[in-house]
């Protein structure tokens, strides 16, 4: 049998899952989430979700993949045999599935606003940035052939393997995307008015908050950490025994909080300076970026750079979202590896066509008021993410033997006994029951 493969350093592995989120979860989606969903109030409910729990879902899933050394559903299968409890995982495959076809209608819009940077499109006086975003989207033909061609870019690096495609991929993309990001900062908060934007995103006004409200910041808690689809348990499965789980965890969780953080400070600023709206939905992030590098001398360039590492980072979240397939479909065999990538992957093009057409040919067509994009969008982060993240912290903090857990977080690990009952009770008892008060408070009982 071929050798299974593992990251190669610590380093490796939080980069590529703290990658597997940022690209999409953050830099795209929170914006927007941020902005249509009640600015300071969502952000503060968001962190609160990601640190109690998103946090310890996330060190449960990387427990599972780590104990097991096993891909999403055969992780399950091995520590509950002869049970249904490895539907959890296929699960995960179910809802990342969906989620890689409509996201990498995303991942086309960033190729083709990469394109026409480079050619000077995006960057010239009286510009309309809406009218540009829609008429983009709307050219059905176009959006369908970059999204096939981001797809094909994703299945290539993902045939490569964890260590050859994926770690390596991720240890370039991830430093690059931070340095630009702070230098769109410095300039996005510099801007006239940009004070106003900076309170809409870090000053709390509940009054904004509702239950759905609740139940986005939810959803984007468990997308930013991509937890609640088994993504984490594949890729924990290729760590190595010696490396700290808490520790880990920490990183992923820091990361992903530091780069919300930016992403709003990189947003919003620019978005009350300009006289635009926060409640633009998807294309919020295609409308701001060129209107805020207008502003830069020799923004075209510097544009064009920002998009490519933009194309990097959301790559990184395709990765994973390819890769918890074709983990189920390998099962560590590295032969299989290329054929299941490519299968999968246009698998997840054709299912993703409507949602592509969806702004163009199609955008007649809509459910519960919603396109075909934004329904996709809906069923995976706010009712298969929930429900998963559900059933994994019922598995892990019931299913699993309490020995077992305590010997794995302390594996790598000092004096964590003294927060392992915390973390336990949270799990057992206290995320259940607010993912359940969520869900019945969206659906108006309470």
């Amino acid at each position: 049998m071929a050798k299974k493969e593992e990251w190669t350093s610590k380093l490796g592995f939080i980069l590529a899952a703290a990658g597997s989120a940022i690209g999409l979860g953050v830099i795209w989606k929170f914006p927007y989430m941020v902005g249509t969903s009640g600015g300071g109030a969502f952000f503060l409910v968001f962190i609160i979700f990601t640190l109690l729990i998103g946090t310890p879902l996330l060190l449960g899933e990387l427990i599972i993949g780590r104990r097991t050394g096993k891909e999403a559903v055969s992780a399950y299968r091995a520590i509950a045999p002869g049970t249904k409890w490895h539907w959890i995982g296929k699960l995960g495959i179910v809802t990342t599935f969906i989620l890689l076809s409509y996201y990498s209608v995303v991942g086309g819009w960033i190729l083709i606003y990469f394109f026409k940077s480079l050619t000077g499109q995006l960057i010239g006086e009286a510009m309309n940035y809406n009218e540009l975003f829609g008429a983009t989207i709307s050219n059905s033909w176009l959006v369908v052939a970059f999204q096939l061609l981001f797809i094909v870019l994703t299945i290539v690096v993902v045939a490569r393997g964890v260590s050859n495609g994926i770690e390596k991929a991720n240890k370039y993309m991830m430093p690059a995307l931070f340095i630009i990001f702070i230098a769109l900062i410095i300039r996005s908060v510099t801007l006239p008015g940009a004070w106003e934007g900076i309170v809409f995103f870090l000053k709390p006004d509940f009054s904004e908050l509702t239950s759905k409200s609740l139940l986005y910041a939810l959803g984007q808690s468990f997308f930013s950490l991509s937890v609640g689809v088994s993504v984490m348990v594949t890729f924990s499965s290729y760590l190595s025994k010696s490396e700290s789980l808490p520790k880990s965890t920490i990183s992923i969780v820091s990361l992903t909080l530091v780069v919300s953080l930016l992403a709003g400070l990189a947003i919003f600023p620019a978005v009350f300076s300009l006289g635009m709206e926060p409640t633009e939905g998807p294309g919020l992030l295609f409308v701001v970026l060129p209107a805020v590098f207008s502003q830069i001398p020799f923004g075209g360039f510097f544009l064009s750079i920002f998009l490519l590492l933009f194309l990097f980072a959301t790559l990184t979240s395709a990765f994973s979202m390819l890769e918890i397939s074709v983990g189920a479909i390998t099962k560590g065999d590295q032969r299989k590896r290329a054929k299941a990538s490519w299968s999968v992957g246009i698998g997840m093009f054709l299912l993703g066509v409507p949602s592509a057409l969806g702004f163009g040919v199609l955008s007649d067509i809509t459910l519960f008021g919603k396109s075909i994009f934004d329904n996709a969008d809906f069923l995976v982060s706010n009712i298969l993410m929930p429900i998963g993240a559900l059933l994994i912290s019922i598995f892990v903090s019931w299913k699993m033997k309490r020995d077992i857990l305590l010997s794995e977080v302390s594996e790598g690990s000092k004096n964590v006994k003294r927060w392992f009952t915390i973390w336990y009770m949270l799990l057992r008892y206290v995320i259940p029951g607010a993912i359940m008060i969520v869900f019945i408070n969206m659906i108006g009982i309470l």
